[in-house]
């Protein structure tokens, strides 16, 4: 049926066909991410529970080990490059198509935090709102028995004990209201007062709910509020919207600067804007407005995935739901007669960069394919991959027999009646909106919490050092020594970051543990005799270079590797890191953080199910802002600049393995170290202040130069046109899953494998690569808003995206 047949067909024929029809939603999901732990402690924020979302600040996308599979970092599907494959089988997550030894793991930047005190009363209150209206559906009638409603009242055992985390009993749950209509607010800070409990406006200072407040606790005065997008389809509500009522006013509000960092940038300046319709790009432009017509410096900094999470290239057909996403985004920028910088144009704003940028992330590595990796695997008869996966099939054992054995001692009521232990659930189905092509997910998109910050009392007086690195502190700025002639940057002088202190450190190793577990597996498995072969062979090849571009890392020059030249600069990878975090900061003062997007889908209420807070921090810190003396909150400040400084390579290197207070939840006796006053915080401290601003612009500047010289990354701002497109990238790369055939002759008539160097532009060989790299400073890069900007049609309408189903990609 092509797209004339499909536009003949009366509209309640296409509302069946594409499953909108009376009762039946495919095309939304419920997309929040909360987890609450004993009524006491919740986690929410963009973080999904499920694979491919680990990480760490450094963002290693090499996970490779030749001398001890043990020391695999990312097991399984864990290891996932969304824009290489999708995730397939997830039931057998130890089947991975992806070939370690040639393809980089894509890294995963996201937010979520951690919460306790009365928030986390309003969150249970939430979370039983929304099982009561799912258990009503889908399980009163189909399946009695299977589950059961949940009491608003803790269990009396739970109510009797200690609280823990560092509460005492803090409420009774007994005598709560009716659940208030959460449709009816339309401005999430001018709550009526019967709902402000309900919604989670909790202060410290004004909270008079005092059978539920904790003698215990302490008074953190953090205002703490709950803001929803939900409907009759996904709870049972009239429509709510508060979480985009909320961007919308926060915007309006701010005074000095705004941060985003999002999935996704889907917005309307007017009506006009169809079929995109949250008024957040509205918001933006009427501010920008009144910053110029003012005379007020005002910057709004966003940050967003260079690619959505598809795979395949972006030229194919299979490639259409990246490219209509791709377009509603440019739209919503500065293409298509609405976006935000053409209404900037048209009010005489000459150059909108001084007042809004984009920006993404990239990142590389090098895989450690050195000649330890074909030694062991000539001396053991078994490939390192087919051992790799033997490794990952013996954990997968291992955790079936711990399964089986937790099961096989359980009560054996507990065992059958399958209610509340070893089920799936709702959450098991497809369900709502389950459908693949929107986020690069099954259903609906997905480095733990922004970590790395310190306890806020006491500001800048109660600094220690945040970060139990392994490397002595240094200033960043040897880091600008030795400049290269009109260079932006300038390589480090020779000595600098002096390897590491520990000599037998290699990023990602552990001591020695060839043989964990290994008892466990098949007698001389692939998995084994590989081990046994590695045990004999010394090498001295990092597993990970992802320290090199953060605070205080090594000389790229220093950095060792045991093979040939031509098979180093064949082990440089390269990727964009995605961006999956929902948040936004104002004015280093207020803070929303949840599971929506900068979308319709996100935003609109009626589209799929989000959660967020509003986090206003009373505790307030000195800082600058535009140069002059300022009371910033400490949560919004440390988050904001944890950020800056993550995205700027301006915090030392994470090791996945070593452990600090930042990796544990919030509570009483520990909350989050940060580094107040330290030489790079106080690079980032003033983000209107020309310095910073200086450091931001050419950071990121300079990065993409970097990155386009060396990898061809795309997008670029130098690829206006698909034949652009050809030369700068088709050309260049064999992209995985070609066939064999084709991807010989590739090969041979010089490309390399998708994300690699092209190595034929180096005529240094890998000192020059070298060079080029060890240059890159943390992630940042531009957003190339004028990357196929010629091109008149980027998703040309059809069966699959026309007037009907373009609202999936909004």
């Amino acid at each position: 049926m092509g797209t004339f047949s499909l536009a003949k067909l009366p509209q309640n024929t296409l509302t069946a066909l594409y499953g909108t029809k009376d009762d039946v939603t495919l095309f939304w999901a419920h997309h929040e991410k909360l987890c609450v732990v004993d009524r006491k402690l919740a986690f929410m924020g963009g973080l999904d529970m499920c694979f491919g979302r680990w990480d760490t600040n450094s963002h290693p996308i090499a996970d490779a080990h030749p001398s001890n599979l043990n020391d695999i970092i990312f097991p399984g599907q864990d290891y996932n490059n969304a824009r290489v494959y999708d995730f397939e089988d997830v039931s057998n997550w130890e089947q991975n198509k992806l070939d370690r030894t040639k393809n980089s793991r894509m890294g995963w930047s996201d937010i979520s935090i951690s919460l306790q005190g009365h928030i986390v009363d309003n969150l249970v209150d939430h979370f039983i709102d929304r099982w009561a209206f799912i258990w009503n559906e889908k399980y009163k009638e189909k399946d009695p028995g299977k589950y059961a409603l949940i009491s608003a009242n803790a269990p009396q055992q739970e109510q009797s004990r200690d609280r823990g985390y560092g509460e005492s009993r803090d409420r009774g749950y007994g005598d709560q209201p009716p659940y208030p209509d959460f449709g009816e607010f339309e401005t999430p800070f001018h709550l009526r007062q019967h709902a402000r409990r309900f919604l989670g406006d909790t202060d410290d200072e004004d909270h008079h709910d005092d059978h539920r407040r904790s003698s215990e606790r302490p008074r953190r005065r953090m205002k703490v509020q709950v803001v929803r997008s939900c409907s009759q389809w996904s709870g049972g509500h009239d429509t709510e919207k508060s979480i985009a009522n909320a961007y919308i006013e926060i915007i309006n509000n701010a005074k000095h600067f705004i941060y985003i960092e999002n999935q996704f940038f889907i917005t309307a300046t007017s009506s006009a804007h169809k079929p995109v319709e949250n008024m957040i790009g509205k918001a933006i432009v009427d501010r920008i407005i009144r910053a110029h017509r003012a005379g007020e410096k005002f910057v709004i900094f966003v940050m967003m995935p260079a690619v959505p999470a598809f795979a395949g290239d972006l030229k194919s057909d299979g490639a259409l739901g990246t490219r209509a996403i791709m377009e509603f985004q440019y739209f919503s920028i500065n293409r298509g007669g609405n976006s935000i910088i053409e209404c900037l144009l048209r009010e005489g704003i000459e150059n909108p960069a001084d007042y809004i940028r984009f920006y993404n992330l990239r990142n590389y590595d090098r895989i450690n394919t050195s000649e330890a990796m074909a030694q062991a695997a000539k001396d053991a008869g078994v490939s390192y991959e087919g051992a790799r996966k033997d490794y990952d099939d013996k954990f997968e054992r291992s955790i079936d027999d711990d399964r089986n054995q937790y099961e096989s001692s359980r009560d054996p009521y507990e065992r059958n009646r399958g209610g509340y232990e070893g089920e799936r659930g709702y959450g098991g189905e497809r369900g709502y909106g389950g459908e693949r092509g929107y986020g690069g997910e099954r259903g609906y998109g997905g480095e733990r919490g922004y970590g790395g910050e310190r306890g806020y009392e006491g500001g800048r007086g109660g600094y220690e050092r945040g970060y139990d690195d392994h490397r002595p502190e240094r200033e960043y700025g040897d880091r600008y020594d030795g400049g290269r002639g009109d260079d932006e940057y300038g390589r480090r002088h020779s000595g600098y970051g002096g390897g590491h202190c520990d000599e037998n450190y290699r990023p990602g190793s552990r001591p020695d543990s060839r043989y964990e577990g290994s008892q466990g597996g098949r007698q001389h498995s692939q998995y084994e005799r590989y081990q046994e072969a590695a045990s004999k062979i010394t090498d001295n090849t990092w597993d990970t270079i992802s320290s090199c571009y953060m605070l205080n890392g090594p000389d790229l020059h220093s950095v060792p590797w045991n093979g040939s030249p031509e098979s180093e600069i064949d082990a440089f990878v390269c990727e964009e890191l995605y961006i999956h975090s929902k948040v936004l900061i104002a004015d280093d003062r207020v803070v929303i953080c949840g599971s929506a997007n900068l979308n319709d889908r996100s935003q609109m209420g009626d589209h799929d199910s989000e959660i967020a807070v509003i986090i206003q921090d009373k505790n307030r810190v000195d800082s600058f802002m535009n140069g002059s003396p300022y009371r910033a909150s400490a949560f919004a400040a440390s988050l904001r600049r944890y950020l800056f400084r993550k995205h700027l390579g301006l915090i030392p290197d994470q090791r996945w393995d070593a452990a600090n207070n930042n990796w544990t939840p919030v509570n009483q006796h520990s909350v989050n170290e940060y580094d107040w006053g330290s030489h790079a915080d106080q690079l980032v401290e003033d983000p209107l202040s020309d310095d910073f601003l200086a450091l931001w612009y050419k950071t990121a500047k300079a990065n993409t130069k970097i990155f386009r010289k060396v990898f061809h990354a795309v997008p670029d701002d130098t690829v206006r046109t698909w034949d652009d497109y050809d030369k700068f990238f088709s050309e260049k790369f064999v992209l995985p899953g070609t066939e064999a055939k084709l991807a010989e002759e590739g090969y041979k008539n010089g490309k390399v494998d998708y994300g690699h160097v092209v190595k034929d532009e180096f005529p240094g060989g890998v000192e020059e690569v070298k060079e080029w790299l060890g240059r890159v400073r943390g992630t940042l890069v531009e957003m190339p808003l004028d990357f196929l900007i010629d091109v008149d049609d980027l998703a040309k309408e059809g069966l699959s995206f026309n007037n009907l189903t373009n609202k999936l990609y909004t």
